[in-house]
């Protein structure tokens, strides 16, 4: 049970806004809209939108885990058009972290201030209905948050801001007690684009085509019974996915463990200034983004011990009573 002076977080996903920008940052501004990515069908044959797509890929796992470490998450919600197939190619991930998601329902031909909107009020009812939030985490890069960062600095909590290079209002940055590039997140590799060769670009749609385009999107939004029954059989697959990932073997949940203590080194290493940090400290930061890590599962008799066995990843040093630990130079 966390305690009184343990920080408590809320974070905001402004889902449509870090998916365009990183986009747009990777195959240059205007790309996601150039590309028509909002209705690329998730199942459809092998293009270079959709090669663009996977590598525009947004590590949200990255990004909670980097909120965990301003303390226990205890709210978190992703706002966007969840019918919309590039949006929705992100269901499960987000689910997997326990975000929820807010569904923005397309009231006009486009949603444009309605999640900014929507994400505004419910950050400013959230802290006036619970008192004990200390931070704020919200992930976007829209000037359009600037009142609600001063709103949630008046308000005596903590105000981090999440965006990607070069699609960042520096006004927003501004406004925020801490702004963290997308980028420079632990866990955060570089992309190496890979064009395919051979295929040209999208021209420039006709207005017929503009037509069309629109009235696709607008199907996406109400979508028929037959895809219905697609995203039963889609759900049923993402079950026996999330079975396979607990049957793991043991070399795999032991790879897995000691991927999760790199990361919440390199976490703690890059929000502090400390280069021993004590074993407490990082356990804390690993429960926090898995709680389902535990080293006696994995057949360790104490955290020291599970440690012990990750000799090639991290140093350890003897204080008294006190374990520290840093990541070995690699």
């Amino acid at each position: 049970m966390p305690t009184d002076s343990e920080a408590r977080v809320a974070v905001y996903i402004d889902f449509d806004n870090i998916l365009i920008s990183r986009y747009d940052q990777l195959h240059g501004r205007g790309a996601f809209h150039t590309d028509r990515v909002r209705t690329l069908p998730a199942d459809g044959r092998e293009s270079k939108a959709r090669t663009r797509f996977s590598q525009a890929t947004v590590d949200l796992g990255a990004i909670i885990d980097y909120a965990s470490s301003y303390g226990s998450i205890v709210l978190s919600r992703a706002y966007a058009d969840w019918s919309v197939p590039a949006h929705a190619a992100y269901r499960d991930q987000l689910l997997a972290r326990a975000v929820d998601l807010v569904q923005m329902f397309p009231t006009t031909r486009s949603l444009k201030n309605g999640a900014d909107i929507r994400l505004s009020i419910d950050v400013v009812e959230d802290l006036f209905r619970l008192d004990n939030i200390t931070h704020v985490v919200v992930v976007a890069g829209d000037s359009d948050y600037i009142a609600l960062a001063q709103r949630t600095k008046r308000l005596g909590r903590y105000m981090v801001g999440i965006g990607v290079a070069g699609s960042t209002s520096k006004s927003l940055a501004a406004a925020c007690d801490e702004f963290a590039d997308y980028d420079a997140l632990p866990g955060i590799e570089p992309v190496v684009l890979d064009e395919p060769e051979g295929e040209p670009d999208a021209p420039e749609p006709t207005p017929a085509e503009a037509k069309q385009i629109q009235a696709e999107a607008e199907a996406v939004a109400a979508p028929e019974q037959p895809p219905a029954r697609r995203r039963r059989r889609a759900t049923s697959e993402s079950v026996a996915q999330a079975q396979d990932e607990v049957a793991m073997t043991p070399e795999q949940r032991g790879d897995a463990a000691t991927g999760l203590l790199e990361r919440a080194l390199r976490i703690l290493h890059q929000k502090g200034d400390d280069e021993w940090l004590h074993a407490n400290v990082v356990k804390e930061q690993m429960k926090r983004m898995d709680p389902v890590f535990n080293e006696k599962s994995l057949g360790h008799r104490s955290f020291s011990d599970f440690i012990g066995a990750r000799g090639a990843l991290v140093e350890v040093r003897e204080e008294g009573q006190a374990r520290l630990l840093k990541l070995k130079s690699q």
